[in-house]
């Protein structure tokens, strides 16, 4: 078998939330396979579970049972469960959240900070998102696109194993987000970041993803 076939391998998920005496089931029983270097689309009606199901993946969430396999480690089964920052898994959501004291150069160099090259790599996002003009402004100063856009940036520079996206171009324009497709599945491809993306958007999905999938009643559909 194909040694990339399994890049993430998740397998009989169940995830679950108590509410008094009522159990909530949001995942049930979901399983997924991604190779290396693709970009999977997730979507879904709202409260179907699509930011569960990534939270889980990158381990805010416990689920009950199941087994998460990234890059041939256990991340999470009944007797393992790897803390978040240890699974190297970059995670951009809708709330854009950005370091307040930090202008965007810093906030894009965070994670990056010890590195001799931090500087050229963070110009090099900057140019292919589009946001070399915002390297000296602080978040209060930034629109909720421009936000996102930085918090895409200090993601994708650290060159995850896995990119998480939930809705990550909600805040953009339709002639800027025409723009930086192209660029930001030039920049995955280049660093072979397998990706999965939350969205509503079906442009999106032609643009960018290689596989799409729904969610619904706690399981992943391949449309």
């Amino acid at each position: 078998m194909d040694r990339k076939s399994k890049f993430l391998d998740i397998k009989n998920i169940k995830l679950s939330f108590d509410n008094k005496d009522l159990e909530i089931m949001i995942l049930r029983n979901l399983s997924l396979t991604v190779k290396e270097g693709d970009f999977v689309a997730i979507t879904g009606a709202s409260g179907s579970g699509k930011t569960s199901l990534l939270r889980t993946i990158c381990g805010l969430e416990n689920p009950k049972e199941g087994e998460i396999i990234l890059d041939h480690s256990i991340m999470f089964n009944k007797e393992i469960s790897v803390p978040t920052e240890k699974r190297n898994i970059g995670l951009v959501i809708q709330e854009k959240v950005l370091f307040p004291h930090m202008n965007t150069r810093q906030n894009i160099e965070f994670g990056i900070s010890k590195r001799n090259d931090k500087n050229e790599l963070s110009n090099e996002i900057m140019a292919k998102l589009k946001i070399q003009q915002l390297s000296e402004k602080y978040p209060y100063q930034l629109s909720g696109g421009e936000s996102q856009r930085v918090a895409l940036a200090r993601s994708i520079v650290m060159k995850p194993k896995l990119l998480l996206l939930d809705e990550p171009f909600s805040g953009l324009d339709t002639e800027l987000k025409t723009k930086i497709y192209p660029e930001i599945k030039s920049i995955l491809n280049e660093n072979k970041i397998t990706c999965l993306m939350v969205t509503h958007d079906l442009t999106e999905v032609k643009a960018l993803a290689d596989k799409l999938f729904n969610l619904e009643s706690g399981k992943l559909v391949e449309i």
